[in-house]
């Protein structure tokens, strides 16, 4: 398998993967909360909104890369402003970087399959 192809198909599915699970395993510290358990369901479910998008859109890139590159790319931007993570270099790391990178090399990608 030629590295190009392991760099454009793979690593963005791959660091997807990676991220979604980072994003639900930070929404498990609602459970610490007090409150009943339909309150901590409801918050986990709310905490989770933005994964589940994120996942949705991971779901349309395995198909469509190009454009679901775009959107990755589009959701880092959103998530950079909403959540100003360009304020601490670390928060941009962690949360925005990740969309940003896959969303580019999703865009790289030559195997579109329209």
């Amino acid at each position: 398998m030629k590295i190009n192809k392991i760099l454009t198909t793979w690593l963005p599915r791959i660091l997807m993967i990676f991220f979604i699970s980072f994003l639900v395993l930070l929404s498990f510290d609602v459970f610490s909360m007090d409150g009943t358990l339909l309150e901590k369901i409801g918050g986990f479910l709310m905490h989770n909104i933005a994964t589940i998008l994120i996942i949705a859109v991971l779901f349309y890139s395995w198909k469509n890369p190009r454009t679901g590159g775009i959107l990755f790319i589009i959701m880092g931007i959103v998530f950079t402003i909403r959540y100003g993570t360009y304020h601490r270099w670390d928060t941009f790391v962690l949360i925005s970087l990740p969309l940003l990178l896959s969303g580019t090399l999703f865009l790289f990608n030559k195997d579109e399959r329209n």
